[in-house]
């Protein structure tokens, strides 16, 4: 779980098999005293990976800037590059995205938290993802969750 703001908008694109899959970092800043009682901050930076009806959600509501709540799994993938040399990055996949700030309309007034999108019926089945209900006592855009448990890429 984490709770931070968007360091750059959304980036989705589909997968070969026409899967939704949206990439986003989020900054998380900590405060903390030090041993000699002065006051620190630190920002730790995450990758965060969405699948699904929930990476088309916070690929359409989410944009730089937006304070949001993320939930889900740690994920640490290996490959090798051109040059030969093994790369490793560690990423959270998200089950549940919820926006905890105001959302700004296109006329540049924000709507109240807990203003929520329509929801969307998403085709499940066996094959496909489930959607959560959204949770009716938290704030924001609560963007559903995904359980899907590979990466094509």
């Amino acid at each position: 779980m984490i709770i931070g703001n968007l360091g750059r908008d959304p980036e989705m694109r589909y997968t070969q098999n026409g899967q939704a899959v949206t990439q986003f970092t989020v900054a998380v800043n900590r405060n903390y005293k030090d041993p000699s009682g002065e006051w620190k901050e630190e920002t730790e930076w995450f990758r965060v990976v969405a699948w699904a009806a929930l990476a088309e959600r916070t690929a359409e509501y989410l944009r730089k800037g937006r304070k949001v709540y993320v939930e889900g799994r740690l994920q640490t993938r290996t490959w090798e590059g051109q040059d030969g040399q093994k790369h490793y990055t560690t990423e959270l996949i998200a089950n549940t995205v919820t926006a905890l700030d105001p959302r700004p309309r296109e006329d540049g007034v924000a709507e109240p938290v807990g203003a929520r999108p329509a929801r969307r019926d998403v085709p499940g089945g066996a094959a496909g993802p489930e959607e959560a209900p959204a949770s009716p006592a938290g704030p924001g855009d609560d963007f559903g969750s995904s359980d899907l448990d590979e990466l094509p890429f």
